[in-house]
């Protein structure tokens, strides 16, 4: 007999891929290039490998562990069973908490591209209650309209690439500036965990094993192919850029794609990339929302969360209480935060659910084993020294947070 508080295996290798390109094709490609330059000029291109690499290591462990733990929670639930339940507190509570600001972010560049003056908070907590709403009502609505999404942004994206390349101002010379090693490796490693923020995603898919059909398969094949292809991507995308504009100009615009299409020969291109931007953050907060209700779920079915949030909807089967605490929750941040403060202390509770990620899959035996014990040593530390890289106030803040969370859970325990 099913079980009524078990979600349902609707999605399949292709859906799964098209979520995970919706999680990191987001904001992070129109916006994290410019202070990616700011730190390392040219170098970011150094610092995109580095991320790239970082991202991979993450992602073999994700996949390594996904395969054999397939249910709602990725590494909250890894770290409990690799590493015992504190760890895997740890890293729920970073990605919760890390991700909650993220969608708060994505909200907010949606609105910056879409909202007139004035408006972009209404405007963003609006597209949060939309998108919650898309959530709730099944998890196959959230992978058919994440498909749309995605299409969209990979429309506007070769359009905005062809407008740069097909105008005069393309320079091959403006690449490489005044040398990758200009600013330096502590610039490029700074680049680098600027560029993390945007690959991020691909754990969303390891965050709904509990609904992907032969999932010791599909996850795998799955965040391979959605990495993959978001690296070629955002490949091309950093040498148009910087070919366009060079270093200092990527650097001086909060949107150098639009920038740099509008010294191209098609301005028409210009609208048609801000409106794929605005694309882009929905898709990210689309899935954002999806993965953050899946590891909610996992964590107040162990009673690290209060418990009522472990409810599934009987018609839905989706966490429909915790997708909506999280919805108001979301939209609280919009209210007061900034989105360069939302989207460094993202970045701090993500690297900190990788680093537990890294750790647990390094301890799984030869039997589970699909990548060797190397790579998950290198993501780890590479956890460990991006998240050194980050602006001291959001690495306080993220600390702080983390300090709350365990408080709470040892006054819990403790009772």
């Amino acid at each position: 007999m099913s079980n009524p508080q078990a979600l349902a295996r609707r999605l399949g290798t292709f859906d799964a891929v098209v979520i995970g390109l919706g999680s990191m094709i987001g904001a992070g490609v129109f916006a994290a290039f410019t202070p990616a330059a700011a730190a390392a000029g040219s170098g970011l291109l150094l610092g995109l490998v580095v991320a790239a690499a970082v991202a991979f290591c993450n992602a073999t462990s994700s996949a390594q562990l996904a395969a054999v733990y397939p249910t709602s929670g990725g590494t909250y639930i890894y770290g409990r069973e690799r590493l015992g339940p504190w760890a895997g507190f740890v890293a729920g509570w970073g990605f919760v908490i890390g991700k909650t600001a993220s969608a708060a972010a994505m909200a907010m560049t949606f609105a910056a591209y879409a909202a007139p003056a004035g408006w972009e908070r209404p405007v963003a907590i609006a597209a949060v209650v939309v998108l919650a709403v898309v959530n709730y009502h099944g998890v196959t609505r959230t992978a058919g309209l994440t498909r749309v999404l995605v299409l969209a942004v990979l429309v506007a994206l070769a359009i905005a690439v062809a407008a740069c390349w097909g105008g005069s101002s393309p320079a091959p010379g403006n690449i490489l500036g005044d040398g990758l090693l200009a600013h330096g490796w502590y610039g490029i490693l700074q680049s680098s965990g600027l560029l993390f923020f945007a690959f991020a995603g691909y754990a969303r898919i390891a965050t709904m094993g509990e609904e992907v059909r032969d999932p010791r398969r599909a996850i795998p094949r799955a965040i391979g192919i959605a990495l993959g292809i978001t690296v070629v991507l955002y490949a091309v995308i950093a040498v148009t850029l910087l070919a366009a504009l060079g270093p200092d100009g990527v650097a001086g615009t909060p949107t150098p794609l639009a920038v740099a299409v509008g010294t191209g020969s098609l301005p028409w291109a210009v609208p048609v990339v801000r409106a794929g931007a605005a694309v882009a953050a929905l898709g990210a907060l689309l899935a954002l929302i999806a993965g953050l209700g899946r590891t909610t779920l996992a964590m107040a079915r162990h009673h690290d969360l209060p418990r009522w949030l472990a409810a599934v909807h009987p018609r839905y089967r989706v966490p429909h209480r915790a997708e909506v605490a999280l919805a108001v929750v979301i939209c609280m941040i919009v209210t007061v935060a900034d989105l360069r403060g939302a989207i460094g202390f993202s970045s701090f509770g993500v690297l900190i659910y990788y680093l537990v990620a890294n750790i647990a899959a390094f301890t799984q035996p030869a039997e589970d084993r699909k990548y060797p014990k190397a790579l998950q040593a290198f993501g780890a530390l590479a956890c460990v020294v991006l998240v050194a890289t980050l602006p001291p106030l959001s690495a306080g803040l993220g600390v702080a947070m983390f300090a709350v969370g365990i408080i709470l859970r040892a006054v819990r325990i403790n009772r």
